[in-house]
């Protein structure tokens, strides 16, 4: 990848502020999300500063409740605030989970049409502030003609449905991922796998101002037993539990994408490029299944394989969720590859945020192993999609290229 073609899109560089607890005892209880967002995206311009910021094409925040401090065009709004000239236009985008990752691909697509040459993508979600389906009003004709089944709007019984409809993927099972996430996460803090990631926040509380260097929802200590006992609110004796399934979050990300010319042009140093992606539709009562056919069909545009995959990055929705990939494509719930850092489950998952959030583990994965040429970020979305991104390693040693771990 040392010669950068001038219509590829590369990833360049990702900030974001850390996960916060969601709602009244959550550390971004009196903070605005669009300042969330603002944090981030000032991150990534300080970090790029050869990049003049004139030349940002266009600013693309993805939100899943647009409304109040989440409303009034994100990208525009935050692109003024966090000191963009007037002339850098700005969008807002909303594909529910997925809402950074169609930011990404969405301005990704506009680099290589030739129409944008640096952009900035992220999302926030304040789901605090901002629950998801908050103040929706779903057409009745969803249930009344039997579009959608009444689980469809509710994302932990769509995971409840997922263990109904495959009975290997037993709640041990699901507890098991999400303890090893846990741990990994934990690892992965320690050893200072996001210190370049995560941005400190000022945030006020009771007691003053303070700043937020961390991700709240960590919970090392957890154990299998703890799991074991934790209720199941989505269905009496059901399997999905606040243990096995991603908290409520509040965050943002942002990223910065280019174009081989922009790269050419400002010095910059790529972290990845985006080779090609994917979204498909599946029934919204298992809306987790999504990302499989995405995966696939974003393969297939590729010209490769799922053995090409040397690094994965699943959101963990719920553990379940990524268990249903894993076996679609034949790979161990423990394979090293998958979700080195931990995910969702221990990180947070804050809606429309999450997408760069896996791009950013990824860049920084593939700098660790250079034996490793393409990489996959996914997600499952509310009302039965999935998305997945295929990336390119541009650390990549020329050498066969391996999964992890193999």
């Amino acid at each position: 990848m040392a010669q950068h073609s001038a219509l590829d899109a590369y990833f360049i560089d990702g900030a974001r502020t850390p996960f916060g607890r969601a709602g009244d005892k959550g550390m971004y209880r009196r903070t605005r999300a669009d300042d969330l967002a603002v944090k981030a995206i000032r991150a990534v311009v300080e970090r790029n500063a050869t990049i003049p910021l004139d030349r940002y094409d266009d600013v693309a925040i993805a939100a899943t409740t647009q409304q109040g401090d989440q409303g009034l065009t994100l990208g525009r709004t935050t692109a003024i605030l966090a000191g963009l000239p007037n002339t850098v236009p700005g969008l807002a985008i909303d594909r529910m989970c997925a809402g950074s990752l169609t930011s990404v691909t969405t301005m990704g697509s506009g680099i290589r049409a030739g129409a944008y040459d640096v952009v900035i993508a992220g999302g926030v979600e304040h789901m605090g502030r901002h629950p998801m389906g908050f103040d929706a009003d779903p057409n009745p004709r969803f249930l009344a003609e039997k579009l959608v089944e009444p689980d469809a709007l509710y994302m932990g019984k769509t995971a409840e449905r997922l263990h109904d409809r495959f009975p290997d993927l037993t709640k041990e099972r699901a507890d098991s991922y999400a303890l090893n996430s846990q741990r990994k996460a934990d690892a992965a803090v320690r050893a200072g796998k996001f210190d370049t990631d995560i941005v400190p926040v000022a945030i006020e509380s009771d007691a003053g101002w303070g700043l937020a260097t961390r991700d709240e929802h960590l919970r090392p200590d957890t154990s299998m037993e703890a799991l074991a006992g934790l209720k199941t609110p989505f269905r009496p004796h059901g399997r999905v539990t606040a243990g096995n399934a991603s908290p409520l979050t509040d965050g943002a990300t942002a990223s910065i994408l280019a174009s081989g010319a922009a790269v050419k042009e400002f010095g910059l140093t790529p972290k990845m490029r985006l080779v090609n992606f994917a979204f498909a539709g599946v029934e919204p009562e298992v809306m987790g299944l999504g990302p499989v056919p995405a995966t696939k069909k974003a393969l297939q545009r590729a010209g490769l394989t799922i053995d090409d995959i040397g690094l994965f990055e699943l959101n963990e929705a719920f553990a379940v969720q990524v268990l249903s990939f894993l076996d679609a494509f034949g790979i161990a719930d423990d394979d090293p590859s998958v979700n080195p850092y931990g995910g969702a489950i221990a990180l947070g998952h804050p809606l429309a945020a999450s997408g760069v959030r896996l791009m950013m583990q990824l860049a920084n994965q593939f700098a660790e192993h250079p034996e490793v040429r393409f990489g996959l970020t996914a997600l499952c979305v509310g009302l039965g999609q999935g998305g997945a991104v295929i990336w390119e390693n541009p650390h990549w040693n020329g050498k066969r290229h391996a999964r992890v771990g193999r």
